[in-house]
């Protein structure tokens, strides 16, 4: 049985690799493979945690100004992962979803996540968002779009449904590591209710004790999703992904 308070879906913008290589001379890209390594410590310590859903920020749409190189690596490096990581992600159970415009994306990088979302869709561990050229005003004009398309009227119901993490519940704790305090476009309507933790750690170095002090933190905090809190009392129920507030 899950732990009373256990966060259902956490979401973390991973913040801090390209400090974490030039504090230590290396160039920018090593930070974000060594990022890949906390993101494999993230993953399977949710897991053992019993966390249903983990959402990341891997790449934005706004990183493509950032410089070539760094950006060319960090595509090198996608496509090495999807290589070497889905095969053991699938094996530990899993479910993996790439979240984000595929548009402009190299036909090979589009196969291969369509490729790795296909190995693990049988998958139930865990699911794993990657959301790579991913922006949340992108989301929700892209889901505007598609019900204009459907000929669906655009209500909060119907944009929740059509919002590319439709099949996950909106997290309830949102991390951000590297010491900003603000989402940059993460997860805008998902958010709405989360409860929003910052940490000075860079991502490469956020640990098992990392999330586990973030989950502490989110436990101690009452979430009354605009009611008052002699209305929740003690133990507050989930809300659905689709229920008004």
């Amino acid at each position: 049985m899950k732990a009373q308070g256990l966060p259902r879906h956490v979401a973390i913008v991973m913040d801090g690799n390209g400090r974490w290589a030039t504090r230590r001379f290396l160039p920018r890209v090593a930070g974000h493979r060594q990022g890949v390594e906390s993101l494999r410590r993230c993953v399977r310590a949710c897991a053992e945690r019993g966390i249903e859903a983990l959402t990341v920020f891997a790449f934005s749409s706004e990183n493509w100004n950032r410089p070539k190189d760094e950006v060319s690596g960090l595509m090198d490096l996608l496509l090495l992962v999807l290589q070497r990581e889905v095969p053991r992600l699938a094996a530990d159970g899993v479910q993996l979803h790439f979240v984000g415009d595929r548009t402009g994306l190299s036909a090979r990088l589009v196969s291969g996540l369509a490729k790795a979302e296909s190995d693990t869709a049988s998958n139930t561990r865990l699911v794993l968002n990657i959301c790579f050229n991913y922006g949340g005003r992108w989301d929700i004009a892209q889901a505007a779009e598609r019900l204009v398309r459907e000929g669906l009227p655009i209500t909060e119901v119907n944009l929740n449904r059509a919002m590319a993490l439709a099949h996950c519940p909106d997290p309830d704790l949102v991390i951000r590591t590297g010491g900003e305090q603000r989402l940059s476009n993460f997860l805008l309507w998902q958010s709405a209710y989360s409860e929003l933790y910052f940490t000075d750690c860079l991502w490469p170095e956020f640990d098992e004790a990392a999330l586990d002090h973030a989950i502490e933190a989110f436990r101690s905090r009452e979430r009354r999703f605009g009611k008052t809190s002699e209305q929740v009392g003690g133990a507050q129920p989930l809300p659905l992904q689709s229920q008004v507030a």
